[in-house]
């Protein structure tokens, strides 16, 4: 599966102050979803009303797209700290040319590895 480092945000009800991440993650051999957190994430076929995929689990949408060079990747309307896997920070560096992550904007945490197993199940669910 192909990996990259994206940004992602959660957009229902959150006013472009959703809860925000920057990430590692995993996508299907499809494309079509994403993989992140322990949460796998559709891509909206006809767009959502603030998001690019929603949770398949929960329904909500959510923003994700490669990281800025600029480092700017929060809406412009919105604010918040985002934040960043710890075991990422130095390619994250590298993407947007910084030499140090501004900690006032960033929370450096530990983003686990997701179990993609449990999503096929509930992909593969008969309905009855």
């Amino acid at each position: 599966m192909k990996s990259q480092i994206m940004y992602i945000e959660h957009k229902t009800g959150q006013s472009d102050r959703g809860e925000a991440w920057i990430g590692k993650v995993e996508f299907s051999k499809s494309g079509q979803t994403v993989y992140f957190n322990n949460q796998a994430f559709k891509k909206l076929k006809a767009g959502g009303i603030s998001g690019n995929y929603y949770d398949l689990e929960t329904g909500d949408e959510y923003w994700i797209s490669g990281v800025k060079k600029n480092g700017q990747d929060r809406h412009w309307a919105g604010g918040g700290k985002i934040n960043i896997d710890n075991q990422i920070i130095e390619e994250y560096l590298k993407i947007v040319d910084f030499e140090i992550l501004d900690e006032s904007n960033f929370e450096i945490i530990n983003i686990p590895k997701t179990d993609k197993s449990r999503f096929n199940e509930i992909e593969n669910k008969k309905y009855t």
